[in-house]
This record gives C-alpha cells, sequence and structure tokens, in this order.
C-alpha cells in the first residue's frame, strides 16, 4: 500500500488565479493549506482567511514589560537597595528612571517580537515536504502555487484534485511525505 501524500500541489500563472483559488479553497472549508508566492501578494491573507497576527501583541507585552522593568529598577536601586539622598533629590523621579525605562522599553519588545514571530511562525522549519517538489524553486521566481495538506480533515484526494482544477490549477500533483 502505497503512503499518504503529503498533500497537493497546484500551479498558477497570475496574481488573480491565485487570489481567486485562494477564495474558492477557504469558501471549501479547508484549514491547512497555504499559498507559495514569489513575491508579497496585497489581500491574499483575506483571500485565504487568515486572522489578523497575534505577534503586535507580543510586541507591546514586552515593550510594556520592558518600561515597567525599567522604572522598578530604578526604583529598587533608590529606594530600597541603597538608599542615597543626594542634594536633596527624591528617592525616585521618572524623570531619572526614563532614560533607563526608554532603553527597556525598545530593547524588550524588540526580543519579544522576534521570539513571538519564531513561535508563532513555527520556526525554524529545517525542512518540509513541500521541498521536494520538482518546480518549488519557481515559487521564488515567477510562480505562484497553492498546496493544500491531507492532514485536512476535508482532504480527499479526488475531491481535492478537482476543486484545484476547478479553481484553474496547473500540473496538480501529489506530493511525497
Amino acid at each position: 500500500m502505497a503512503a499518504q501524500p503529503h498533500g497537493l500541489i497546484a500551479t498558477f500563472e497570475t496574481t488573480p488565479d491565485l487570489y481567486h483559488a485562494a477564495e474558492q479553497v477557504r469558501d471549501a472549508g479547508y484549514r491547512h493549506w497555504d499559498c507559495i508566492t514569489p513575491f508579497p501578494v496585497h489581500g491574499l491573507d483575506k483571500a485565504m482567511g487568515l486572522k489578523r497576527s497575534i505577534v503586535p501583541r507580543i510586541s507591546l507585552a514586552g515593550g510594556i514589560t520592558g518600561f515597567i522593568t525599567g522604572m522598578t529598577l530604578i526604583w529598587w536601586t533608590g529606594e530600597v537597595d541603597y538608599p542615597l539622598i543626594v542634594g536633596g533629590k527624591p528617592m525616585f523621579s521618572p524623570m531619572f528612571a526614563f532614560p533607563v525605562s526608554y532603553e527597556l522599553t525598545i530593547l524588550f519588545t524588540a526580543f519579544a517580537t522576534i521570539i513571538g514571530m519564531l513561535v508563532v511562525n513555527g520556526l525554524p522549519r529545517h525542512y518540509h515536504p513541500v521541498l521536494k517538489y520538482d518546480h518549488i524553486v519557481r515559487g521564488m521566481d515567477d510562480t505562484f502555487f497553492i498546496v493544500i495538506e491531507s492532514r485536512d480533515p476535508r482532504f480527499n484526494l479526488a475531491n481535492t484534485k478537482a476543486l484545484l482544477e476547478k479553481a484553474g490549477g496547473k500540473a496538480i500533483t501529489e506530493l511525497e511525505p
């Protein structure tokens, strides 16, 4: 018995073809599929039915954490750890804590953004079955692809192939696992 394929890949020649095919795949109810394009296609994420990324929220949480860490660090050192009155200045003032808080806000935001992006995207991914496809290199130059994975609950080899053909896909091929 042959092994279950990783999925199906279909080729599309133009951006509008890919866009409309993505809408058809989305409307058919598929969840585990992706588009491969040589450049960003405006609006494709909406055509695919993707939600807005949570990475900006992760970045905001990192920035707020950095700001609070900076303020707390200056408060702790001036008020608790080493209280020293110099020239009648207060033990803590946000004005004096701002440079440290500002730098930690930027640092924590950058780290949170990078780590959040890696986690949300499942990176680093050193291997993917799509890379076995002979013509995948064209996806970096002038061709568009839609890949529907076999782990999708709606995946049926014949029905999925028929959907891709109806959507205008060319050279529909099974991907090796």
